[in-house]
């Protein structure tokens, strides 16, 4: 292939230690939801109820990861991209959530671990990525408290299968994201709703967090433990004071209210009223049980959100205002093009004490890629990428902690409520053929890697 043009970025101005990679999800891309003795997921589950995904997409198939692998890992080599993050899905491992393992499942991993290693790749393994056991749902979930156990139990079966080559672990990703939009909204699986749903969830996360990584800090003394939180950088609509109060109380909704437990400062209650709520699900040894001394914390920024005053919104009495209706530029998401909130984003969690690493771990964007002569010329996503890489280095270049960056995404994949209509990926997906071909911006980061 031809080279690409460059931007005045070059990958040495970021240190001879600066992680690179790229990040996908099982559910996402594996498709396979019932092959080798896989048991059904929540996702599973919500892509097979009527109106829940846009077009009634399913991701049965997605992009055939399952059986495409190899492929796939040889176009992260093609792409001298030298770390991948997957994950690994919970039913896959053990169908019902709890014991009997499916050894197919655990010989499907160490088949996508040893396939990495001897193409030079590093594998990063997120242990939680949204797709919960079915099976533990109809049991109450996250809300109930048996989750941190079940949770437990699996992280043990993968770091005993796993554990001996792979040193870099997530335990859990986007807490915010999947209790918000799964048990407070319902708008994702497993589609619950209220603040009851959303509270209990968030607690037992924490926990399930916290143990997750003394399990792996148990087993792999030298193991390199994160784990990832959706973050947003958030502004007031205007200087009034109802406004930038509404803006406090959704940062700390976004952004404060899973790291700062994790960091032993207990939940953000003072900043947000409708946390002391949680006081009620809180026993015994929960507080001192909900941090863990993290190597590493993963964040993951895509945009930033405008918020004003509003009493008809209950618990944070805010309103974000959509790009949309601030005529600004977006992404097929609707998300706001604003590199600076990766910036910005950088700086507010270096203010907090006990973060020893932060990895940008999922940047990316959706927008419509066209397929043309055999080529994606998708110049948006590729300035999308440098810009946002600007951004990392003015935080360097100011002495900002920022150790990795990992382009969500790969491939292009199932973007969960929006089907296959969002398109993340460095490499273009025919969903029809599953052929594969790599775009501009993919071009572009291996002659970056280069």
């Amino acid at each position: 292939m031809n080279k690409v043009e460059t931007s005045f970025l070059h990958k040495n101005q970021f240190g001879d230690d600066f992680l690179w990679g790229v990040s996908t999800a099982a559910f996402q891309i594996e498709g396979a939801h019932d092959t080798d003795g896989k048991g059904p997921s929540i996702w599973d589950v919500f892509t097979s109820q009527k109106g829940k995904i846009k077009n009634g997409h399913h991701a049965s198939n997605a992009c055939d990861f399952y059986n495409s692998y190899q492929n796939d890992i040889d176009l992260i080599r093609e792409l001298n991209i030298p770390n991948f993050r997957f994950s690994i899905s919970w039913p896959r491992i053990m169908p019902t959530g709890v014991p009997p393992i499916n050894q197919a499942g655990i010989a499907y991993y160490n088949k996508i671990i040893d396939a990495l290693l001897s193409s030079g790749i590093e594998p990063w393994i997120t242990l939680y990525h949204w797709d919960l056991p079915h099976d533990l749902e109809l049991k109450g979930g996250w809300t109930n408290r048996e989750s941190v156990n079940w949770f437990s139990a699996y992280v043990e079966i993968c770091v005993q299968s796993f554990g001996d080559r792979v040193k870099n672990w997530m335990v859990i990703n986007e807490p915010s994201v999947f209790t918000g939009a799964g048990y407070f909204l319902g708008i994702h699986a497993p589609g619950k709703k209220g603040i009851t749903n959303y509270l209990k969830a968030m607690h037992h996360v924490t926990l399930a967090t916290a143990a997750g990584a003394k399990i792996i800090r148990n087993r792999i003394p030298d193991a390199h433990i994160g784990t990832t939180f959706s973050c947003t950088h958030i502004e007031p609509a205007t200087q009034s004071s109802k406004d930038i109060e509404a803006a406090k109380r959704v940062d700390t909704l976004l952004n404060r209210t899973f790291i700062e437990p994790i960091l032993g400062m207990g939940y953000p209650q003072g900043d947000l009223p409708v946390l002391k709520k949680l006081n009620a699900y809180i026993v015994e040894d929960d507080l001192n049980n909900l941090s863990f001394d993290f190597d590493f914390i993963g964040l993951q920024c895509y945009t930033r959100e405008v918020v004003k005053s509003s009493l008809l919104i209950p618990y944070i009495g805010a309103e974000l205002i959509s790009a949309e209706k601030r005529n600004v530029i977006s992404t097929d998401m609707g998300w706001e093009v604003y590199p600076p909130a990766l910036y910005e984003v950088l700086k507010k969690f270096n203010a907090y004490n006990g973060i020893k690493k932060i990895i940008i771990t999922e940047n990316g964007a959706a927008f419509p890629d066209t397929l043309k002569n055999g080529k994606v010329y998708d110049i948006k996503r590729t300035h999308y990428i440098q810009d946002h890489l600007e951004q990392i280095l003015k935080a360097k270049k100011e002495g900002l902690n920022v150790d990795g960056y990992f382009v969500w995404t790969l491939t292009d994949n199932f973007e969960w409520a929006e089907g296959y209509n969002a398109r993340f990926g460095l490499i273009h997906v025919d969903f029809d053929t599953q052929q594969r071909t790599i775009k501009h911006s993919g071009l572009w980061f291996k002659d970056f890697l280069s």
